[in-house]
């Protein structure tokens, strides 16, 4: 059958990095004209100039490198240090040093806490104190051991601001990889929930026939019933124990956190609408009665199909428990906003706690196969019943939210 992939991607970090990319441009630019306005004042404005060309080139060259966490590896967080610690360390040979002294910009500038902040995203809050320990160390040397207080509030800022951002990014892909987990449990789920829905809408109510029938006709048919029962209570149990493995697949990639989907096409998918009316009326007979509307109830398809597979689901209840001879009603009511099918019946009804029962013991048909269609669908489904008086099983379902 044909599949098709839906993926879901979180990626909190991944605009970081954009935001590094654009602020190291900037903070170049920024640093050329911090010198192209004061080169007169510079005693050697030549070393100055050199210094911010290979800045200029070495920030355009690596512009692609600091797109990701996957290719900003260690040695470019290394070398892209070194860049900005030979700017700051080659400050007093190009400036004056009274301008120094009196806290005037080093060469880069705050180019140099684009540096820091590449090894904040990429290894966390430890990583970002590392490399601003050595901007600190730097800044320190080029004022001889005695700051201005603007410096000293300046590479305070760089070192917190960095940390701090180190500490959020070590928090988000915490939660990104959870939050990854959490999808790929849902979606198992579903899908067990979903299969077990269609097996027990098949397989097991076959099994149970035939148990049911080979111990009325008795002989060699009682074992072979005696063995379909057998079985039927190891597929429950397989069913309800949740083995069924997922076709999915989780990982955390440089994007982000990805779960990636493998849906399978039901035949027909491709239709659009159906009218839920012709999916119901071959319900009808002796013992069921249908009630429409005049005019078409229309629902996306898989929709339709879900909501007729759940009527189906009832009126196999009704057979199985309310007997042969018992009598039940569908009501079909278009609302509007909303959709909603009745299946009443008048067997002897269902006794207090006997639903529960039934699911712990790993009999879902009333839990998969009708309400966990319709909570697939957003939708509900109510069940009342009352002993003498039969059952009745109320299913809605919302429009504009079924797809």
């Amino acid at each position: 059958m044909a599949k098709r992939e839906r993926v879901v991607r979180m990626s909190v970090e991944q605009p970081l990095w954009r935001a590094l990319t654009a602020y190291r441009l900037l903070t170049m630019v920024y640093a050329a004209l911090l010198f192209a306005a004061a080169y007169r004042k510079f005693d050697q404005p030549m070393v100055a100039a050199g210094y911010l060309v290979l800045l200029a080139v070495w920030t355009l060259a690596t512009h692609r490198r600091v797109a990701n966490a996957a290719s900003c590896t260690k040695g470019f967080l290394v070398a892209d240090l070194a860049v900005a610690l030979t700017g700051i360390l080659l400050t007093p040979l190009a400036d004056t040093h009274e301008r120094i002294t009196l806290g005037g910009p080093t060469l880069p500038s705050i180019w140099t806490a684009g540096s820091v902040l590449a090894f904040a995203l990429k290894g966390g809050w430890r990583w970002a104190g590392f490399a601003s320990t050595f901007v600190a160390a730097a800044n320190l040397v080029i004022h001889g051991g005695d700051p201005t207080r603007d410096t000293l509030h300046n590479v305070l800022l760089v070192w917190v601001a960095s940390i701090a951002i180190g500490y959020v990014v070590e928090v988000a892909r915490a939660s990104e990889a959870t939050l990854a987990r959490a999808l790929e449990i849902e979606a198992a789920t579903r899908e067990r929930e979903r299969l077990a829905r269609d097996i027990h809408d098949g397989v097991l109510q076959v099994l149970a026939m035939v148990q049911r029938r080979g111990t009325e006709l008795g002989g060699e048919a009682a074992e072979l019933g005696r063995m379909a029962g057998e079985q039927e209570v190891a597929l429950r149990t397989l069913v309800s124990s949740g083995l069924v493995q997922p076709s999915r697949v989780s990982r955390d990639g440089s994007l982000g956190a990805l779960v990636d989907t493998y849906e399978v096409e039901e035949p027909g998918a491709e239709e659009a609408e159906l009218d839920l009316r012709s999916l119901l009326a071959p319900h009808a007979g002796s013992r069921v009665s249908f009630a429409e509307p005049g005019s078409p109830v229309v629902l996306p398809a898989p929709a339709a199909r879900e909501l007729a597979a759940a009527v189906g689901a009832a009126l196999d209840n009704v057979r199985k428990h309310a007997g042969e001879g018992a009598s039940a009603w569908i009501l079909v009511e278009d609302w509007g906003d909303e959709v909603i099918v009745t299946v009443r019946d008048d067997g002897p009804g269902i006794p207090a706690g006997r639903l529960d029962q039934a699911e712990g013991e790993g009999r879902m048909g009333v839990a998969l196969s009708i309400r966990g269609r319709l909570r697939d669908l957003g939708g509900s489904a109510e069940l009342v019943s009352v002993p003498g008086q039969g059952t009745e099983v109320e299913l809605k379902v919302p429009r504009g939210r079924t797809q």
